[in-house]
């Protein structure tokens, strides 16, 4: 049976110049949660700060939210929004900032949790909005944080990574202005891209895939595989940076609904173990899993329908070599090199990957003995 689908929140805004949808919000105090230097530089903050304040809303920042945030850093974050008691709370930037965003406002609503633990797995989750809505300003194009249900956060002792979804999260705006996404280094535009690839491929062969979503998917991978060398090399045209921003929205609003697949478990897993990029490790491991994925004829069918469609023989191919044109490395020894400390953790690598809550929704469900087999094809040649 299908599960109701929900699309953002209550206003998407997509488009250059959207950001000053800004100066039309209702309140009286805002949050901005952001996280290095990078949106200050920018002058994006500034200038968020300033529709706000036209908007007759005082603003705070809470900068330094790190890549992968931290449980610490979300707590010190809900602490601060109970000083200041915002209506409005800003996410602004990467999957990151917008991610802590989310968590800082569970912990600010519901000031008697205390622990990650509190809301990993929680049912019914905990009901937002009696303090403050959340709007969510992506400054890439890959998490789609700003349409998605869902957060990771790290554990700060152990840095594993907790996968938290619940529609209770979603952020009320979303704006997508390619602007803020204009000043993004090729690398980070290419890691990021390649996450954006993966939400879409995932959603297409998802158990869960419908309707709906496979048009939002299919759209949103097309786009990505035309746009993503050009925003990589030319990353100064708009025209680039709309289409992957918009792209990667899209593949947001299918993955949040329909789940993701085993490339998700698996990069969540070496970013937990090794402290890999997010979008460089789904960027390596896509194509292997495609290959394993293609064991299923459904799955098979709709890579060759979206290679036909792209003027193509073979889907894994495109993705190979859309990873090399943007140099991201074939295998994983590419980014780490340690090879017996990763063989020592095969067991437990493949463990926590098939606990992730994504591997359920893949259209092939791995034994443990193919996880690990994985595991081993993806670290080199």
């Amino acid at each position: 049976m299908m599960r109701p689908m929900k699309l953002a929140g209550s206003q998407l805004m997509f488009g250059a110049g959207s950001l000053e949808h800004l100066k039309t919000l209702k309140g009286s105090r805002a949050i901005i949660v952001t996280g290095g230097s990078s949106m200050k530089k920018s002058g994006i903050l500034q200038k968020t700060i300033d529709y706000l304040k036209e908007a007759g809303i005082e603003s705070t920042v809470f900068e330094g939210v790190e890549p992968d945030p931290l449980f610490s850093t979300v707590y010190r974050g809900a602490e601060a929004m109970k000083q200041f008691r915002p209506d409005i709370i800003v996410g602004l930037g990467g999957g990151s900032a917008m991610d802590a965003a989310k968590a800082m406002w569970v912990y600010y609503e519901h000031p008697e949790l205390k622990t990650l633990s509190d809301i990993v797995g929680k049912k019914p989750f905990p009901k937002l909005r009696n303090k403050a809505i959340l709007v969510c300003i992506p400054s890439t194009s890959g998490t789609a944080s700003e349409v998605s249900r869902s957060v990771v956060i790290t554990e700060d002792g152990t840095h594993v990574k907790f996968g938290i979804g619940d529609m209770e999260m979603m952020p009320d705006i979303a704006i997508c202005d390619p602007e803020v996404t204009v000043t993004m280094p090729p690398k980070i535009t290419a890691e990021t891209g390649m996450d954006a690839l993966t939400h879409a491929l995932e959603a297409l062969v998802s158990n869960r895939a419908n309707y709906l979503s496979n048009i939002l998917a299919k759209s949103a991978a097309k786009d990505i595989i035309e746009n993503l060398p050009k925003a990589c090399r030319e990353g100064d045209k708009i025209q680039y940076r709309e289409a992957m921003i918009n792209a990667s929205m899209a593949a947001g609003l299918a993955f949040t609904n329909v789940s993701l697949g085993i490339v998700h478990s698996m990069a969540h897993t070496l970013g937990s173990f090794f402290g890999i990029s997010h979008g460089l490790a789904d960027a390596i491991l896509l194509p292997f899993v495609m290959k394993f994925n293609s064991a299923d004829i459904s799955a098979s069918d709709i890579y060759s329908k979206l290679a036909e469609e792209l003027g193509k023989k073979d889907l894994i191919n495109v993705v190979e070599g859309l990873n090399k044109a943007i140099s991201i490395p074939a295998y994983i020894s590419g980014v780490m090199t340690d090879e017996q400390k990763y063989m020592e953790n095969l067991d437990a690598m493949t463990d926590m990957a098939l606990k992730d809550g994504c591997t359920k929704t893949n259209p092939v469900i791995p034994t443990a003995e193919q996880m690990k087999a994985l595991f081993i094809q993806v670290y080199k040649a």
